[in-house]
């Protein structure tokens, strides 16, 4: 049974994890509004928006540590638990549910062992626990570690953008193309031109634009805050992301965190492709995870601007290098009658930590200007 406002008074139950290399507040749906209208303006005032700083509440002031993991139990004979991913705008009033997050997804498993929602008794060492991700009505499964009924959180595996190593999460994918779109390719081309720019548009799991970064005017290997500094770039992006918003059977995205733009160019290190990503008006210090499972497929695309300065891999796996390190992405393709490809299998290994369990604040619903 849900909670109403009335029962909010003394505080809402809430689990503040690292999901891969983000950051976010974990609710059971039992314990939020049902009313959607209600539960969002809840999340806002407990995360703190709208303010640059969040100052009044738990958010991290950025993107990637303003978000939310909502969890229950699932009906659905595919899935044993369902989540619903938000975005909570930071210095504005908006909540989108119009993506995923597969880097909140690294934590959902452990959370709802943690909750009770899929119990592991006795010394089983690893759990598999299908996860229906409500944005997009796909299912995944994570593997992780467990002992004794609850999750392992240390470990030997380190990803990039987070300091030190943790446990692995494995997380598998299954129908992804298409999940916002419709499609994988919603315009059926390997190549659009956008403002005189040649783009893929692609969904594998996250909308993105990918383009060459020197069709931008940049090298690709810019650090996020000169990217974000260059006002010429960011309008012409923005231009392109609102043309292709339409073109992707997303509508006006003007007002939607989707879709992201990718910029792409050959790899400086040992890397396959190098990426700098917008997320979609802040320059992502690292690449989303299933944003990095579709710039990994337009890559494989034979005739895409990724697929030009791809530097080809020798598996199914490809690394994308970014501004803090290289993400992993296993993208499984055949060749299909068309000439382009059909996507067998995704997966990406993550890592989650629990950092915080109790009981979150929310600010009063009126409250005077400073």
């Amino acid at each position: 049974m849900t909670r109403t406002i009335a029962d909010m008074s003394n505080g809402v139950r809430c689990m503040v994890m690292r999901g891969g290399s983000s950051k976010g507040a974990y609710f059971l749906a039992s314990d939020l509004p049902a009313d959607p209208a209600e539960r969002d303006d809840l999340l806002r005032r407990i995360m703190g928006s709208p303010d640059a700083r969040q100052i009044d509440g738990i958010g991290g002031a950025h993107p990637l540590t303003s978000k939310v993991a909502i969890v229950g139990p699932c009906t659905d004979d595919r899935a044993d638990v369902e989540y619903l991913f938000l975005q909570v705008g930071v210095d504005t009033d908006q909540v989108s549910d119009r993506q995923n997050c597969g880097n909140l997804l690294a934590g959902v498993g452990p959370f709802a062992v943690e909750r009770g929602l899929h119990e592991q008794l006795g010394t089983v060492p690893n759990c598999s626990l299908r996860i229906l991700m409500l944005n997009t009505d796909t299912v995944a499964t994570a593997t992780f570690a467990v002992d004794d009924g609850a999750p392992v959180y240390e470990g030997a595996t380190a990803i990039s953008g987070v300091p030190g190593t943790a446990s692995a999460i494995e997380l598998d994918f299954g129908e992804l193309g298409g999940g916002s779109c419709g499609t994988m390719l919603p315009t059926g081309n390997a190549v659009d031109v956008i403002n005189g720019i040649e783009c893929t548009l692609v969904d594998n799991g996250m909308p993105v634009v990918v383009m060459r970064a020197s069709d931008l005017g940049i090298t690709g290997t810019e650090a996020p805050n000169e990217l974000e500094a260059d006002d010429s770039l960011r309008s012409s992006l923005e231009a392109i992301r609102l043309a292709a918003g339409p073109m992707m059977n997303l509508g006006d995205v003007a007002d939607t965190t989707v879709p992201k733009l990718t910029m792409v160019s050959p790899p400086t290190g040992d890397g396959h492709i190098s990426t700098r990503t917008f997320i979609p008006h802040r320059c992502h210090e690292a690449i989303g995870v299933l944003g990095a499972v579709s710039v990994a497929t337009a890559a494989l695309l034979p005739g895409s601007p990724a697929n030009e300065v791809l530097v080809p891999p020798t598996r199914a796996t490809v690394r994308l290098e970014h501004p803090t390190g290289f993400f992993d992405a296993t993208v499984e393709v055949a060749p299909s009658n068309d000439g382009s490809i059909d996507v067998q299998r995704a997966g990406i290994v993550r890592t989650a930590r629990k950092l915080m369990d109790g009981t979150a604040f929310p600010r009063a619903t009126h409250t005077e200007e400073t």
